[in-house]
């Protein structure tokens, strides 16, 4: 095999089952806290809205992990990222296990959310540079272990915890992250060989010319874009189990309804990761931000148990493959050799947008007393990504490129 050959070859379909499980395996540190708040706010007393700060905090670290780790995937490669965020997170969830106070615990949540950001876009960003052919698939699976992480360790930190307190599970995920992340991340050692990486960036160069953008001025255009789809994209996924428990379900209703949205989701990932290879990343974009807003103007009239069930299946159906097309976009239209700074600058911006979204729906609810116009709000940031992505699309349509893969 050549090194113009290495793309799309076996080996690169090795290397991506070994990036989803790393993934799976990484990415608990998103979801961890969800599953512990409960007897954190129990063992230090304190209300529901103090023991929610150490998630806030994960989260800005998640944010702005995506982008830093970016970065140090593009100069040294994913596996010292991923050594280093390992470390990072074995101190961090140490830390947490003997932290006296909530406000400690917060600060290393902070740490936590950082180094679990290299498990989402930076790892995304170091798959996409093995595929042509079938990048978009190859991004869409790379991503899906993010949903398929939250779905499954919350139920496994239950078994592994068992009469246990959350200090013991934090620390049982300290060793596990020693005994399984860091060996796996060994064995993605191996760079993409400069001549594949030049091949693959010949008409990538042809549909940025075609833009009429340069690589900063689109990446902040998908910034934007990234902002908009998850301010609208967070109103049903941090809201839920509250809109549930207001109409009288319970919020094991609401918990069930957002697991189903997530399984939706990792369906709609591989489905838009096909979609991806054929139509291109734009394309594919605004047809899942499309059905996003379809899906949240369904929610409007549905107040009944079934509609709920039936309107949160179809919005995970439709959302799940909308983050991913943003990685797929990047390595379309920008160099190759920037994919990491780059995808994870977007990834930032999309976190931020679910950040802002959570909280401009508790917002409006307080002032409006229902969550019908935070439905409304975030129908119209979706609009915001679908314009972007329609002005993208028309230009590089009269530059006379096809944004679809080579």
């Amino acid at each position: 095999m050549t090194q113009t050959d290495v793309l799309d070859s076996r080996y690169s379909w090795i290397r991506l089952s070994v990036t989803l499980l790393i993934a799976v395996m990484g990415n608990v540190g998103m979801w961890a806290f969800i599953v512990i708040m409960p007897d954190v706010e129990a063992e230090f007393g304190v209300s529901r809205a103090e023991v929610s700060v150490p998630y806030v905090t994960t989260m800005i670290g998640f944010a702005t992990g995506n982008f830093a780790f970016g970065r140090v995937v593009d100069r040294f490669g994913v596996t010292l990222a991923l050594f280093a965020a390992s470390v990072l997170m074995v101190v961090g969830y140490l830390l947490a296990a003997i932290s006296p106070t909530l406000w400690l615990l917060t600060i290393v949540q902070l740490a936590i959310g950082f180094g679990t950001a290299v498990f989402f876009g930076p790892l995304i960003a170091d798959i996409s540079q093995w595929f042509q052919r079938f990048r978009g698939i190859a991004v869409a699976v790379a991503a899906s272990g993010n949903y398929i992480s939250g779905a499954v360790w919350p139920v496994t930190m239950d078994w592994l915890a068992g009469d246990e307190s959350w200090r013991w599970m934090y620390t049982a995920l300290a060793i596990l992250t020693i005994v399984i992340v860091m060996p796996m991340a060994l064995t993605l050692r191996r760079r993409v060989p400069a001549a594949a990486m030049q091949k693959a960036e010949g008409a990538q160069a042809q549909r940025a010319r075609d833009t009429g953008f340069s690589p900063r001025q689109l990446q902040y255009l998908l910034g934007l874009a990234g902002i908009g789809c998850c301010v609208a994209m967070s109103m049903p996924q941090v809201h839920i189990v509250s809109l549930c428990v207001d109409l009288g379900f319970g919020a094991a209703v609401g918990a069930e309804m957002l697991s189903l949205m997530l399984l939706g989701g990792v369906v709609s990932r591989l489905v838009s990761g096909a979609l991806a290879d054929r139509l291109g990343g734009v394309r594919t974009l605004l047809i899942g931000s499309t059905l996003q807003a379809i899906a949240l103007f369904l929610y409007l009239p549905a107040g009944g148990l079934v509609s709920l069930y039936v309107v949160s299946l179809v919005f995970g159906l439709s959302q799940g493959g909308i983050v991913p097309s943003y990685a797929v976009i990047v390595r379309e239209y920008m160099p190759a050799k920037e994919a990491g700074a780059r995808v994870g600058f977007v990834m930032m911006m999309t976190i931020l947008g679910m950040a802002l979204g959570g909280w401009l729906s508790g917002w409006i609810y307080e002032l409006t007393g229902s969550y019908q116009w935070a439905f409304v709000n975030g129908i119209v940031w979706n609009g915001l990504n679908i314009a972007i992505m329609v002005m993208i699309l028309m230009r590089a349509s009269r530059g006379g490129a096809r944004p679809v893969p080579a």
